[in-house]
């Protein structure tokens, strides 16, 4: 990271915003809205009838340098990931349904994830990457609150499932530096059938046109990590079932088409998959090559760089 970087959570911070954020954040949760599933439930009381399964208090999974992120993010000495166990999606084919849906992990306090932060900054990560924290949007801003009081200098990813409300983006502007959401569908109802979300792609456009217009395309330093901006990540489907077309087509034309995109291709059945013929089997290299051309075609050239590697290992 450039010696000149100041992450902009710094200026909320100092005019005194980022506490008011913190406040703000915790009242939603009295009558929990701030998720698009929109439970109305007051998590201080229960967890019961919420989406998330999550009280005012995150669940941590795990958290260190991570050297499997994108390169922007990854770097030479990782990106700074905490996994927030639950989630405000219900995937039949979660890759990580152990700590999506089976919320396994610790309950942490502010303190102890302010903690983490620090410690990732200390191990000389790269940033702080905040996987899955739409549903404790609240823990999360009161942690960074703690951490940036004593030291915090990081930028901050918000890893998402893009499943986002644009009442929680307005928290978060001015506070992410990186934003990382999935664009998981192309097609709303095959979005109800395998994510048990009916308006996944109408809220995750809204989101993502947010999550660009208050970051920008990404910027990187002169050794290629990012500083600021947007990164799309779309995880490729058997049988097109993702609508790889359909969600290009979205970022190419009302996004930008210098968007960092990670075509992923490590699809596998697992969780609830074999519950679908379709979801049953891996994605094979032609529909891999194919996603890659459908980007190519429409001027999307800024791909994450693993996927020459697989082109040329197909």
């Amino acid at each position: 990271m450039t010696s000149n970087f100041e992450p902009t959570y710094l200026k909320l911070l100092g005019s005194g915003e980022l506490e008011e954020r913190v406040h703000v954040a915790f009242e939603h949760m009295r009558c929990c809205h701030l998720c698009p599933n929109r439970c109305g439930v007051n998590r201080f009381e229960t967890c019961r009838g919420a989406a998330c399964g999550t009280s005012e208090q995150a669940i941590i999974n795990s958290h260190g340098p991570h050297l499997g992120e994108e390169d922007p993010l990854r770097g030479s000495n990782g990106s700074g990931t905490i996994f927030f166990s639950r989630c405000n999606l219900r995937c039949i084919f979660c890759q990580n349904w152990e700590i999506s849906q089976c919320g396994l992990g610790q309950v942490c306090t502010p303190d102890e994830i302010a903690s983490m932060m620090l410690e990732l900054q200390a191990s000389e990560c790269h940033n702080i990457n905040l996987v899955s924290p739409s549903h404790v949007i609240a823990p999360i801003l009161a942690a960074l609150l703690i951490a940036a009081r004593e030291g915090l200098r990081l930028p901050i990813v918000y890893n998402s499932g893009g499943y986002d409300s644009l009442e929680a983006l307005a928290l978060l502007d001015g506070i992410v530096d990186i934003y990382m959401p999935d664009a998981k569908y192309g097609d709303s109802i095959i979005a109800g059938k395998y994510s048990g979300i009916k308006d996944y792609v109408e809220v995750n456009r809204a989101a993502i046109k947010e999550m660009h217009r208050q970051v920008g395309d990404l910027m990187q330093d002169s050794q290629g990590i990012a500083m600021r901006g947007l990164l799309i990540r779309h995880l490729i489907l058997p049988d097109g079932l993702a609508g790889t077309k359909e969600v290009l087509s979205f970022v190419r034309h009302e996004i930008s088409p210098h968007t960092y995109i990670n075509l992923m291709d490590q699809y596998h059945p697992c969780y609830r998959a074999d519950e679908d013929p379709a979801l049953n089997r891996r994605i094979i290299s032609s529909e891999y090559r194919t996603a890659v051309k459908i980007a190519q075609e429409l001027g999307l050239t800024r791909l994450d760089s693993h996927w020459r590697g697989m082109m040329q290992r197909r």
